[in-house]
């Protein structure tokens, strides 16, 4: 089977799929960031010590309001009716943050640009939340770990 672009059309214009013969199916995504820091930095964030307050939270709930606005934001998404939408973030001493967005829908299309868009808007706010701080913080690796559900089936990153 050939593999196209399918946000294309024949004659290379860009176009919204039509999903409305599909069927309806569980979609499940997970993608994760990772944000580097200076090891003071993560210590800082840890002890809840930034003036902005508790960055966990804030980057959390970042996250979560973003997957709300993949088609706002991403041209040619489909808003999808999302049921459930998580962001943890993950302290791994001596200086990142590994954050990982799960999201879920009951619906035509996929998840994936929802769990990817949560997990790389937590990572800038968490950025933003410490970079009075430490302004050598980097964001790496942004990527989906797992899609399932729909005609493609079952997809898990190896390692």
């Amino acid at each position: 089977m050939k593999k196209h672009l399918t946000h294309l059309d024949r004659a290379g214009r860009a176009r919204m799929v039509d999903v409305g013969a599909k069927p309806v199916t569980r979609r499940l995504a997970v993608a994760e960031a990772v944000v580097r820091m200076k090891p003071a930095t993560l210590q800082l964030l840890l002890a809840g010590g930034l003036k902005k307050g508790d960055a966990f939270a804030v980057s959390r709930l970042a996250g979560i309001m973003a997957a709300k606005q993949v088609p706002a934001i991403i041209p040619l998404c489909h808003a999808i009716a999302l049921t459930s939408v998580s962001v943890d973030l993950a302290p791994e001493p001596p200086g990142a943050v590994r954050i990982t967005a799960t999201a879920k829908a009951s619906d035509k299309t996929g998840v994936e640009m929802e769990a990817m868009t949560a997990a790389a808007v937590a990572a800038l706010s968490l950025y933003d939340m410490a970079k009075a701080v430490d302004r050598e913080m980097t964001v790496d690796s942004l990527r989906l770990l797992e899609k399932a559900g729909g005609r493609s089936g079952h997809f898990r990153r190896k390692a």
